[in-house]
């Protein structure tokens, strides 16, 4: 069963998801945040799920299939460059998050709506084509190397963690972001991968609202949920008072 399969078959009203708009964000602190909110969400604490709509600073992440085999420059040149390397609990291998990237990390409870890790996974592949189509450009997912592969070249990247049925991390999106940190990595441990974005492809600056906006358009119609904008003091708040019970 595919994503919109299953998000044909939740009850009325079971789609609501609380969006999380946020500016450029440090890493360290978008993988707090998550983290914590997973942990209220496992503790029945927090009904809602949330997305955190996002970019980062540059940052190299390596997932549980390890990554600093696939970093091809030292640790010293990225050091030089202020540009951090993290260790994360996601799936796959090492990838670059900078300025010019959408980032979107969906916190669902993929229990309640019966949705398996790989419909979801493929759910998120789906809506980064869907985007892509509206530029104008035809990509698709693969089942090998997931992501989304734009004639040889990858445009958007995967990579998830699911604990006890509720997801978090998610997917990154290249829109006007610069391709060189991808050059000093096997970017997802693939040797030879060449990455591309919409304004490589498109030859233009892609504006960022808009792609934020048909990303989380075709994200609420593939996994049939509804967005409501969340606070994010509200949210600190329930948060502080999770934590101090």
């Amino acid at each position: 069963m595919d994503a919109k399969e299953t998000a044909a078959k939740r009850p009325p009203g079971d789609g609501a998801c609380r969006r999380l708009d946020l500016p450029i964000t440090d890493y360290r602190q978008a993988l707090d945040l998550q983290r914590r909110i997973v942990a209220a969400k496992k503790a029945g604490r927090l009904a809602e799920d949330v997305a955190l709509v996002l970019e980062h600073p540059p940052v190299f992440t390596l997932g549980r299939n390890g990554g600093r085999e696939n970093l091809i420059v030292s640790e010293e040149f990225l050091e030089r460059r202020s540009i951090q390397v993290v260790q994360i609990e996601r799936g796959g291998n090492i990838t670059f998050h900078g300025p010019g990237q959408l980032v979107v990390y969906p916190i669902l409870d993929l229990n309640r709506s019966g949705m398996g890790v790989r419909a979801y996974v493929g759910g998120l592949e789906e809506a980064m084509v869907r985007t892509a189509a509206d530029w104008g450009l035809q990509s698709a997912g693969d089942d090998a190397n997931r992501g989304v592969w734009l004639n040889g070249k990858k445009l958007g990247s995967i990579g998830v963690a699911v604990t006890r049925g509720i997801s978090f991390h998610g997917l990154a999106f290249n829109v006007n972001l610069s391709l060189e940190p991808f050059s000093w990595i096997n970017p997802c441990g693939i040797q030879n991968c060449r990455m591309t974005s919409l304004m490589a492809e498109l030859c233009r600056k892609i504006p960022m609202d808009g792609v934020r906006e048909a990303m989380t358009g075709h994200l609420a119609e593939i996994f049939g949920i509804h967005w409501q904008a969340m606070d994010p003091k509200d949210l600190e708040t329930r948060l502080d008072e999770f934590e101090k019970n």
